[in-house]
């Protein structure tokens, strides 16, 4: 059984995309109307992946522009042009119109609106984002925006090493207030921060992402510290991400009647066997995944488990730290899109282990191979949503069933940008009737955004994917968009119109007709 780094094995749970073979006489009967009036449904998108213009109007680079063009990408791609989206807003927002979008999830790219990370507001910065809002308020569409996603501006990575540093919180705080100033009187639902476990892992442990620091044996960097960076890098997220909350229910939220909330990337977790010890590692793992970053925000602490297996390379919080950190939020945003089976390894040498999964004391296998299967289930489950429900349960019963959006959820990494993508349609379908149990069953879910609206540039492939309910066609220049069936499944279920009728007749061709 191979050993991989978390971070590749949760790029690995949707990188072999398969078949769902699901039926559609047995796929879940619902409808919009079963969803209350006040739980939205949307589509997102992120600014690198899909702006472009990386290079226009006073943008500053940031270190994903660095990364890209130093190669980064395993095709050399980069997000120079995208989608294209800081020229194609328009017809884009027209577009989630004709669609029935309630919400649009986008993040906001602070290189564009402060160049130099504090300082200077750039006015066409300004001016891009306030068109792109007025042009959804002005289609009925409620704007949700992202402050960070993954994006910061590299002088700031120059000049103090970025999420490593606590001068990030102040220069954070600084950007967010921008923000709030020139938005808030249209954005009334705002996400300062997302995935910061997938960036520690990602940018601090594996080094695959920008900033790409590592240390050996755990990675091929050129500098960092895979052993305590990853720690530092979510502490300074929760840190600034408190002192932003702060300021938002100061200064603007009595005015502005805003929401505020905290973003994390989520699996569920299977134990591999029904043993003591394996039970006791899926915990674990949720534990470090998730507690790591809710825990805090919910409680005011790291997890005791957490505390106890990192020891003095997990920060620690002062009181008034704690203080300032629980309860800031007044929402989760939920990452969402597979399953996952964890083996206990606390009793086994792990030399070539991360030390982050050495601190768990648990991994992830990869698939069995034939001799294996037998010997116990599947390890990774692409499309799994009892999986999904059992997050939204953890959730609501070990924190408290807080307000809840799915901020992502959808399926393509691997997958060509195919238009005839019933695989899509099965899997949102299903996905979304497991979250019409969860609310049925009491869980506070307020919304659901498919990632992604339209193909953009992916962090983990490129353009050798594609999420987007829009094909676009990044092989010519115009950027052509192109519905996909699962554009119309999804716009038939939010405009409550009957749903598309699919046949399969076999391997070579689909037969489609709407009933």
């Amino acid at each position: 059984m191979i050993s991989y780094s978390l971070f590749f094995l949760l790029a690995f749970l949707f990188l072999y995309l398969v078949e769902f073979g699901i039926s559609q006489s047995n796929a879940p009967k619902f409808s919009r109307d079963d969803f209350s009036s006040e739980f939205v449904f949307g589509a997102g998108t992120l600014a690198y992946q899909y702006e472009g213009a990386t290079a226009e109007d006073g943008r500053s680079p940031s270190i994903w522009d660095a990364f890209t063009h130093a190669g980064g990408m395993p095709d050399k791609s980069t997000g120079d042009v995208a989608s294209d989206g800081y020229h194609k807003y328009k017809e884009d927002v027209k577009l989630m119109s004709d669609t029935g979008l309630e919400a649009y999830r986008f993040s906001i790219s602070w290189s564009r609106l402060l160049p130099n990370g504090r300082g200077a507001v750039n006015p066409k910065g300004i001016k891009y984002y306030n068109d792109l809002i007025n042009e959804l308020v002005g289609h009925g569409i409620q704007p949700h925006a992202t402050l960070y996603h993954l994006d910061l501006p590299q002088v700031l990575e120059d000049e103090y090493e970025g999420w490593l540093s606590p001068k990030i919180i102040d220069d954070f705080k600084e950007y967010s207030d921008v923000c709030f100033r020139e938005f808030g009187d249209r954005v009334s639902h705002w996400t300062p921060i997302v995935e910061p476990n997938i960036v520690a892992l990602g940018a601090y442990d594996g080094g695959q992402f920008p900033p790409q620091r590592c240390s050996y044996p755990f990675g091929n960097c050129t500098a960092g510290d895979s052993t305590v960076e990853p720690y530092i890098a979510v502490h300074n997220f929760l840190l600034a991400h408190a002192a932003v909350v702060k300021l938002y229910r100061t200064k603007y939220q009595d005015i502005q009647n805003g929401w505020i909330g905290f973003n994390v990337y989520t699996n569920w977790f299977y134990p591999f066997t029904n043993s003591p010890a394996d039970v006791e590692a899926a915990e674990r793992v949720m534990d470090f995944m998730i507690g790591w970053i809710i825990n805090p925000v919910v409680f005011g602490d790291y997890p005791k488990i957490l505390k106890k297996n990192a020891g003095q390379r997990l920060p620690s919080f002062t009181k008034s730290q704690s203080e300032q950190v629980k309860g800031s939020f007044d929402f989760i945003g939920i990452n969402h899109y597979s399953s996952a089976y964890v083996k206990d390894n606390s009793n086994v040498p792990m030399p070539d282990l991360r030390d982050f999964q050495r601190d768990m004391c648990a991994i992830l296998t990869d698939s069995l191979n034939e001799t294996e299967s037998s010997q116990g289930p599947p390890t990774s489950i692409m499309s799994d949503p009892p999986g999904f429900r059992k997050i939204l349960e953890y959730f609501k019963h070990k924190y408290n069933n807080p307000p809840i959006y799915i901020q992502e959820n959808g399926f393509g990494l691997g997958v060509k940008n195919q238009v005839n993508d019933t695989d899509r349609i099965d899997y949102l379908r299903d996905y979304i009737g497991s979250m019409l149990e969860a609310i049925r069953e009491g869980s506070d879910m307020r919304g659901y955004f498919v990632w992604s609206f339209i193909d953009v540039f992916e962090l983990l492939a490129g353009y050798q994917s594609g999420f987007g309910l829009y094909h676009v066609d990044f092989s010519n220049g115009n950027l052509t968009r192109e519905p996909k069936l699962s554009a119309k499944w999804y716009s038939n279920f939010l405009k409550r119109k009957n749903d598309i009728h699919i046949q399969r007749a076999d391997q070579q061709g689909i037969s489609i007709s709407l009933q």
